[in-house]
């Protein structure tokens, strides 16, 4: 495949019409009688050249075959001889500068160095036929000399229009790509805000259900436990609902914090949040202890929160569908991973279906989510053989420096 001669398109036109102009002057000033029939022949073949030229552009464009690009070569080199054989002013061997020219940009620089030295040997071969002696007349050799040189500098300009042409298509091809990756980034960052979107509405579910399900939870419980000792144990009655009321409270407390920290970003202390729910899960009916070693300094605050998390909903199964006593939890912070265990003497998961390990139950697959997240681990056992007065122990454990550190939230 050939590209069109068409790379630099003024310079044909301009150098046929300075030739018209300088064999139609050298006609009109010179002392031998003008041959009209010669004279509009030369110019005939001018103006075929000049058409030829927006024919050529209308018809063929870049990466035309080498078959037509080789006829239209030729068909320029049959009408330069013409125009040749009809100028008496010898102006018009300035058009077989072309031939290399066009050479070179249709075919290559081989192309177009072989062309003009095979112009230069026609040149030296057709003095040495018609013009004995030639070498010895200044005239002669002056014209060979700015043949050459007009060849050189045609050569040279057709080597830097291929090269812009060159650049052209390359900048093209990398605009093409660059397009074309702009869409593609355009799709990620699509699908990227549609994950970041999911992500999030699965984070405010996680909150929603272990902070606010929990507390409604309990509420539900205290209020069922006051319903039922309301006749008959009057102080456990008040008892639930005040336990009852403190959970309302806090779970407008927690709300607060939420909203508080997505402002402030206040530290939240696990230790304390532990402490306190322990406190007031406590009633007669069920003893919380709570063991606490080693120091949360240097903890994210989203493992933290995720720890709260898993032992609001380990205590709320316990409490609610295990039917539990007692309940330990214990929370150690070691060097590089903090360890929260929850230890109950109730009816195991075996009581609450929803509930299971191995269930559907949003609240354990929340815990697991959240957990998993920030690259920890739950692991719950279900009336474990070792131990067989427990109901489940739930372990938790996530490390000092969370993969995704705040996607839990």
């Amino acid at each position: 495949m050939a590209s069109p001669p068409t790379a630099v398109p003024w310079v044909p036109p301009v150098l046929y019409t300075a030739v018209l102009a300088g064999g139609g002057y050298h006609a009109a000033v010179s002392d031998r009688p003008v041959h009209w029939a010669q004279t509009a022949g030369f110019a005939a073949g001018l103006v075929l050249l000049l058409l030829l030229e927006p024919v050529e552009r209308r018809r063929f464009t870049r990466g035309t075959p080498a078959g037509p690009a080789a006829a239209l070569l030729a068909v320029r080199v049959v009408l330069f001889s013409v125009v040749a054989v009809l100028d008496g002013s010898g102006v018009s061997r300035a058009l077989f500068v072309l031939v290399p020219f066009t050479a070179h940009l249709a075919f290559g620089r081989r192309a177009g160095l072989l062309t003009g030295a095979g112009c230069v040997a026609l040149l030296v071969t057709g003095y040495t036929v018609w013009v004995p002696r030639w070498w010895v007349q200044a005239a002669y050799v002056s014209d060979l000399l700015m043949f050459a040189l007009a060849l050189a500098l045609a050569l040279s300009m057709a080597a830097v229009a291929v090269r812009e042409q060159q650049g052209r298509a390359r900048l093209e091809g990398i605009l093409a790509e660059l397009e074309q990756s702009h869409e593609q980034l355009s799709d990620y960052a699509l699908r990227v805000a549609e994950l970041s979107t999911a992500g999030e509405r699965n984070r405010v579910a996680r909150e929603i259900h272990d902070s606010l399900g929990h507390h409604l939870t309990a509420i539900a419980i205290q209020l069922e436990k006051a319903e039922a000792f309301r006749e008959r144990d009057p102080l456990a009655s008040a008892k639930a609902v005040s336990d009852a009321r403190w959970s309302a409270g806090r779970a407008l407390t927690e709300v607060r914090e939420s909203v508080s920290a997505l402002r402030d970003a206040r530290p939240f202390s696990l230790t304390r949040a532990l402490a306190d729910l322990a406190r007031h899960l406590e009633d007669d009916r069920l003893t919380v202890t709570l063991d606490i070693s080693g120091d949360e300094t240097g903890y994210d605050a989203a493992s933290l929160t995720a720890l709260y998390r898993a032992a609001q909903e380990a205590l709320t199964n316990a409490h609610r569908h295990g039917r539990a006593t007692r309940i330990e939890v214990a929370a150690a912070y070691g060097p590089s991973a903090a360890r929260l265990v929850v230890t109950d003497n109730g009816q195991g998961f075996g009581a609450a279906p929803a509930a299971r390990p191995s269930g559907t139950g949003f609240g354990i697959r929340g815990m697991r989510e959240r957990v998993e997240l920030l690259g920890g681990r739950v692991d719950i056992e279900d009336r474990p053989a070792s131990r067989p007065a427990t109901g489940a122990v739930v372990t938790v454990t996530v490390p000092r420096s969370p993969l995704l550190a705040g996607s839990s939230g």
